[in-house]
């Protein structure tokens, strides 16, 4: 999302407010980083789930297990009868496959190799901004909303502004309005770090070394089931972010993040 104008004719500043001549560069490098780490897990990401589009709640969760929620996503959804028992051992009584998954949506390594491996570009991206952001006063000053900004009147303000059409054109970067705060706040300290946090605790190597995951957000099948669920906040946050840009100027906001300018 872009800062809109709120008053219907704003006087013109004396002097350019910080930064809104684009965005400072370590804002550009980590959000490139981020964001090109999130296009590749969110494909990744989506091709794992449709191998097996249910989710749990608690440490299980099967073919066998009554799921929380079941996502209509692919050719996996659905009970549709199992597939032929194919036996582990020559023995007649001796164990059979119980599968019901659909060729080839089950060969999914090469997408949790791919998941796993962007996870750390999204680690470092997300720990590099967190830090700038802090240390720099650039999360307090711009990010974080002020006590005034939290007023019913501001808030139902700046959501007409949001509604207007045509939109308004608006500079790349800061200074923000509070809806914008209040996306990027909630996107930066809330979504993103439990984005991660989850993702690592359904890794059996991460979850057996550091238990204390599992016991935070009930189980493997829980987190997944978190995971789920923050995506798809963030799907939605990436969606009317990019409505934003593409109703504010595209090109001179992608030409703010590209060269900060």
């Amino acid at each position: 999302m872009q800062r809109m104008t709120i008053e219907e004719n704003p006087p013109e500043p004396a002097t350019a407010p910080a930064g809104a001549n684009g965005h400072r560069l370590w804002v550009r490098l980590t959000h490139g980083l981020i964001a090109a780490a999130a296009i590749v897990l969110i494909v990744s990401g989506v091709t794992i789930l449709m191998a097996h589009p249910r989710l749990y709640w608690g440490t299980a969760g099967n073919d066998l297990t009554a799921p929380l929620l079941e996502i209509p996503l692919g050719p996996n959804a659905g009970h549709r009868g199992w597939s032929k028992p194919t036996p582990f051992f020559a023995a007649p009584a001796g164990p059979v496959t119980a599968n019901r998954l659909n060729e080839p949506w089950n060969r999914n390594s090469w997408a949790r190799s791919l998941h796993f491996l962007a996870a750390w570009g999204f680690l470092a991206g997300l720990f590099f901004y967190l830090l700038l952001a802090i240390f720099t006063g650039h999360a307090r000053r711009n990010l974080w909303p002020r006590r005034g900004e939290l007023a019913r009147a501001n808030l139902w303000q700046d959501v007409r502004a949001h509604l207007r059409l045509p939109t308004p054109a608006a500079p790349p970067g800061p200074p923000y309005a509070i809806l914008q705060k209040l996306a990027y706040a909630l996107v930066v300290f809330v979504a993103l770090p439990l984005m991660l946090l989850t993702g690592i605790t359904m890794s059996p190597a991460i979850s057996a070394s550091y238990p204390i995951l599992l016991d935070a957000f009930g189980g493997t099948q829980s987190a997944r089931t978190i995971h789920f669920f923050t995506f798809a906040f963030i799907a939605l946050f990436l969606l009317v972010h990019l409505a934003m840009i593409l109703l504010t100027r595209p090109l001179r906001q992608v030409r703010g993040m590209i060269l900060g300018k």
